[in-house]
C-alpha cells in the first residue's frame, strides 16, 4: 500500500482537486456573464496575484525565497523555462471560462483528467519534476490509459453537437497542468516556500492572459457583457492561489502523475456534486467516465502489498 508518510500529501492533493472543481464552476459562471472567457480569467488571476503581491514581497521569508529563485536562475540551478508554469495555468483558467458553462463541470473535469494523465506520465518519465525521473511501469501506464479512455466516454455526447473544440480545450489544459505542477515544484524546491512559487506562477499567468486578451480584442473586438453581482463568482483566483501552493508543496513527494490523479479524485467528486446540484444533470456516460477515472487513480496510486 502507499506509505503512511504520503497520506498527508495525498490528502492535500485531494483538497486541491476539490478547490479546482469549485474554481471551474466560479470561472465558468463569470465567463458566461461577461461573454468572454479570457476576460473572466484575467479577473480571476488578477485577484489571486494581488493577494500574493501584498503578502510575499512584504515578508522576510518571502523576500528571501524570491532572492533564492533569482540566484538559482543566475547560476543556472533553475532554468528560465522552469518559471513558465503560469502559461499553462493561464490556459487552464481560460478553458474554464470558455467551456465549463457549455460542457458542465463533470465533462470538463474528466477531459482535464485525460490530458493530465497522459501529460504527467511523460513529464515523470522525462524527469521534469523535482522528484527526478520516474519510470513508466505497467501499473502507471494502465492507470493513465484508463483515464484517457474516460475522456472519450464522457465526451461522446458532446462530439455530435459541435462541441469537439470545447472538449479539446480542457484536454490540452490538462496536458499543460502536468508541466505546471512539475515546473512549480522545482521553483518551490529552490525557493523553500510554496507561496513564492505561486507568485512566480501567477505573475507569468497574468502576463500571458494580458497578451491573449489584447490579441482577442484586436481580432474580434470588444464583446459586451455584464459584471455579475454575485460576489462569490470573484473568488476563483483565491482558490487558484491555494491550489498552486499545494501543488508546489507536495508534487516532489508524490511525483507529477500520482499528484495529478489524486487531485483529480477531489475534482471528480466536487464536479459531480456541483453538476448534480446545478443546472447540468450528469448523463450516464459522465457517471461511467468518473467511475473509470477513479479506478485509474486507484491503480496508479495504490501499490500492491508485498
Amino acid at each position: 500500500m502507499t506509505g503512511l508518510r504520503q497520506l498527508p500529501a495525498l490528502g492535500l492533493a485531494a483538497v486541491g482537486g476539490i478547490a479546482l472543481a469549485v474554481q471551474s464552476r466560479l470561472n465558468g459562471g463569470l465567463g458566461a456573464s461577461l461573454q468572454d472567457g479570457i476576460a473572466a480569467s484575467m479577473i480571476s488571476n488578477g485577484t489571486g496575484i494581488l493577494v500574493l503581491l501584498a503578502v510575499v514581497p512584504s515578508t522576510r521569508i518571502g523576500r528571501r525565497a524570491l532572492g533564492q529563485v533569482r540566484e538559482a536562475l543566475r547560476v543556472h540551478g533553475l532554468r528560465w523555462w522552469h518559471c513558465l508554469g503560469g502559461v499553462a495555468g493561464a490556459l487552464y483558467v481560460a478553458s474554464q471560462g470558455i467551456s465549463v458553462h457549455s460542457l458542465g463541470v463533470g465533462v470538463f473535469t474528466v477531459a482535464v483528467v485525460g490530458g493530465t494523465s497522459a501529460g504527467s506520465l511523460a513529464v515523470d518519465r522525462a524527469g521534469l519534476g523535482p522528484g527526478g525521473i520516474r519510470a513508466i511501469t505497467v501499473r502507471r501506464l494502465v492507470g493513465a490509459t484508463a483515464a484517457v479512455a474516460a475522456v472519450a466516454i464522457a465526451g461522446h455526447d458532446s462530439l455530435g453537437d459541435g462541441s469537439l473544440t470545447l472538449l479539446a480545450l480542457p484536454v490540452i489544459a490538462g496536458l499543460g497542468l502536468s508541466l505546471q505542477s512539475a515546473f512549480n515544484g522545482r521553483v518551490s524546491a529552490v525557493a523553500g516556500w510554496p507561496w513564492a512559487a505561486a507568485l512566480v506562477n501567477g505573475a507569468v499567468g497574468t502576463c500571458t492572459l494580458c497578451i491573449a486578451l489584447a490579441v482577442e480584442y484586436a481580432v474580434r473586438g470588444f464583446t459586451p457583457g455584464e459584471l455579475p453581482t454575485d460576489p462569490w463568482l470573484y473568488l476563483g483566483g483565491f482558490l487558484g492561489v491555494g491550489v498552486i501552493a499545494i501543488a508546489a508543496t507536495v508534487v516532489r513527494h508524490l511525483g507529477v502523475l500520482v499528484f495529478g490523479l489524486t487531485s483529480i479524485t477531489g475534482q471528480l467528486l466536487g464536479a459531480l456534486l456541483l453538476d448534480t446540484l446545478g443546472a447540468h444533470r450528469p448523463p450516464a456516460t459522465t457517471w461511467i467516465a468518473i467511475a473509470i477515472t477513479l479506478v485509474a487513480v486507484a491503480i496508479t496510486v495504490i501499490k500492491p502489498s508485498r
